[in-house]
């Protein structure tokens, strides 16, 4: 660790006598220099029911990756032995970093971007996680957009899907049970299915590619109005809306689910769908590529660097058991995927069984899945209009679900970065970022829209949210400190942590993320979609996309350390990789526990940022003869810094909630802070998550 070097017994900082009328005489000036504090605490929203968090947590984490793709890697990398792996990674790599995530976005009360308070030269961190976010917001809700025209599709008095003779069919197309799509001649792509044909000439109308980007989907740009504006219901409010909203949006998938699945196991041909799916295959876990694809799928479902989860967890009460929700989310994530993949394979059994093609011909991934083969799957079924509905109602849910906890990241970004002007005007901000994200995608609803989402989704998040899942790791570990985070979730949830996420968050998460990583570029091809290549300036601009969310960590580096106006590189670098004095929890007897449970190193780091200096130089000063710190009042600590050359005399003002508060916690002995962080958390203990 960076700071592990520090050594408490030789010349290790104490805090500065203060004299107890001193202590006693500003217990006032504690509330006026707590007031404006306070009052940020009372604007800032937290959810209103218990369930609030973990569902919100679940409809984020719980997207259509669980639908359209563990199933067909499942399927496809060896089925129920594919679990094996996907289990493995899920407590090496899933869980610590969901638990990682969480629990600092909750000790801090903030969003993405103002939780790099912890460590300023990363600010980086935060706005490429909401860059992310905003990108994928984007094209999230085309899809949305794509499950509203087919919903409305399916209000009809003929599933349009499901037959040929439309204006929009071709020659080729066949609605045919049996071995329609095998003529005679043995060329199997001579015929197209009227599902196919749908999706293509209908509700795309592709053109040829980007250079013929072809007219505006009338259509389709309703629809993706109708999208926003669902969103901007269900998000004005903010938490105190969503937070609602998801009771019915996180559960109600879980109820379509179960019925399209005892609906599906009654269907000829399902128990074979569903053996294709499960039967184990062990000679394939001596791949590499079944171990890389498990690692990658659990990094995406459960939802890291997006920022969502630290903005969620932000809304948390400080004492709300975080460890808990930690476990519980990422299993309900896993268990989704495995139940979904019931649901997907029993009907594409049965779509095996009725048009006589082999399983491998049926199954598909992606898009292709949701909106070819199960709709076409459904339009064979009794009742088809209301399979239609209730499958297309679960999708627009889990994509609802997903796109709550991405925007919302955006939201609170911006807000908690710019209290002052934002927290106020916050259904007006809302309003205008939903508008802002319609019109980035109304090029996605013209004729070649689906060639633009492709490049998008294929390059926004492949490598970069691995990155920075890495310095996010890394810092909070190494620099911030593992034992000081591990002391910070023992004063929200009142037991420390087991030294197992100690060394996974040090070492082998880490170890790892970089892995999926260095796995992920060496799986990278060229964008493709179908037969269609991509033309060389559109791979620059999906690599535009790629890097965008990344660039923003070295140039907030710089721009911090420029903003930083004395001492050397490395003693402003010191500097900004210290915790800010404002860091802490929000709340005001919160705050004071935090502030009591601090070590010496801990109160060095603290002294030295208020002083406007870094740890070591603040440390040296402490040591060296000709230097002395004097305490005149406790809300003003003077730094004699003139034996220091360039660097002038500075006076730094303690407010009552941060070093004055620390005095009267730590003065003499360490009995007064113990009965202060111990007294305010009942039960608290040593035991071990």
């Amino acid at each position: 660790m960076v700071f592990d070097g520090f050594n408490k017994a030789n010349g290790g900082l104490s805090p500065p006598e203060v004299s107890s009328e001193m202590r006693q005489s500003d217990s006032s000036r504690e509330d006026v220099g707590l007031e404006d504090e306070k009052e940020d605490i009372k604007q800032r929203e937290n959810w209103t029911g218990k369930l609030d968090f973990v569902l919100s947590c679940i409809g984020f984490a719980v997207g259509l990756g669980n639908i359209w793709r563990f199933p067909y890697l499942c399927y496809a990398s060896g089925g129920g032995a594919f679990l094996f792996p996907y289990m493995v990674f899920l407590g090496v790599c899933g869980l610590p970093l969901f638990f990682l995530e969480t629990s600092y976005g909750q000790f801090a009360s903030l969003s993405p971007i103002t939780v790099w308070r912890l460590c300023p030269l990363f600010k980086g961190i935060g706005y490429g996680m909401v860059i992310i976010s905003g990108i994928v917001c984007v094209y999230y809700n085309i899809i949305i957009t794509w499950t509203f025209y087919y919903l409305f599709a399916a209000m009809r008095a003929t599933l349009p899907w499901s037959t040929c003779g439309n204006s929009w069919n071709t020659e080729l197309c066949t609605d045919k049970a049996k071995n329609a799509s095998v003529p005679d001649s043995g060329n199997t792509t001579a015929v197209r299915t009227a599902s196919e044909e749908f999706w293509e000439f209908n509700v795309l109308e592709r053109s040829a590619g980007l250079e013929n980007f072809g007219g505006l989907r009338w259509p389709l740009f309703g629809c993706l109005c109708l999208a926003w504006f669902i969103v901007f219901l269900c998000l004005c409010k903010g938490v105190k809306s969503s937070g609602k909203v998801v009771y019915v949006t996180a559960t109600f998938p879980y109820l379509v689910l179960s019925i399209l699945l005892i609906r599906g196991l009654t269907l000829p041909g399902a128990m074979h769908g569903i053996k294709w799916y499960l039967v184990p295959q062990w000679d394939k876990l001596a791949s590499f590529k079944v171990w890389g694809d498990a690692a990658t799928q659990i990094f995406f479902s459960v939802g890291m660097a997006w920022g969502s989860l630290i903005t969620l967890a932000s809304y948390n009460k400080f004492s709300n058991n975080v460890f808990r929700d930690a476990m519980i989310v990422p299993c309900i994530n896993c268990f989704t995927s495995v139940f979904a993949g019931l649901v997907i394979f029993s009907v594409l059994g049965f779509m095996s069984d009725s048009t006589g093609l082999p399983i491998e011909k049926v199954v598909t991934q992606g898009p292709g899945l949701i909106f070819i083969v199960y709709p076409e799957a459904v339009a064979k079924m009794p009742i088809s209009h209301f399979w239609a509905i209730l499958f297309f109602l679960m999708i627009f849910t889990i994509g609802l679900d997903s796109q709550f906890g991405m925007f919302e990241t955006m939201t609170s970004a911006f807000i908690d970065e710019y209290p002052g002007f934002l927290r106020k005007k916050k259904v007006l901000f809302t309003a205008f970022m939903c508008f802002l994200e319609f019109c980035i995608g109304i090029p996605m609803v013209y004729e070649g829209g689906i060639y633009l989402l492709t490049l998008m989704d294929w390059y926004s998040s492949c490598f970069s949210l691995m990155l920075l899942s890495l310095t996010e790791c890394l810092v909070i570990s190494w620099i911030y400190g593992v034992d000081r985070f591990m002391k910070d979730i023992k004063l929200m949830i009142g037991v420390r942590p087991s030294p197992y996420w100690k060394y996974m968050w040090k070492y082998i998460t880490p170890a790892i993320v970089l892995f999926i990583w260095t796995f992920s570029l060496n799986q990278l091809q060229r964008v493709t979609l179908d037969k269609y290549r991509y033309p060389d300036w559109s791979i620059v601009l999906g690599w535009g996309f790629a890097l965008c969310s990344v660039i923003p960590v070295p140039i907030c580096a710089v721009v911090a350390i420029y903003e930083e106006k004395s001492g050397t590189l490395l003693q402003k670098i010191l500097k900004l990789i210290q915790p800010a004095a404002s860091f802490g929890p929000s709340q005001a007897k919160d705050k004071e526990r935090y502030l009591a449970s601090l070590d010496e190193f801990d109160w060095l780091r603290l002294r030295a940022v208020k002083a406007g200096l870094d740890w070591r130089t603040y440390k040296h000063m402490q040591t060296t003869t000709n230097s002395k710190m004097t305490v005149e009042d406790p809300l003003t600590t003077t730094v004699n810094m003139a034996p220091y050359g360039p660097l002038e005399a500075e006076t730094t003002n303690l407010t009552a909630s941060g070093d004055w508060l620390s005095n009267r916690s730590t003065h003499g002995s360490s009995t007064n802070g113990a009965s202060v962080a111990n007294g305010s958390n009942k039960g608290e203990s040593e035991s071990k998550c």
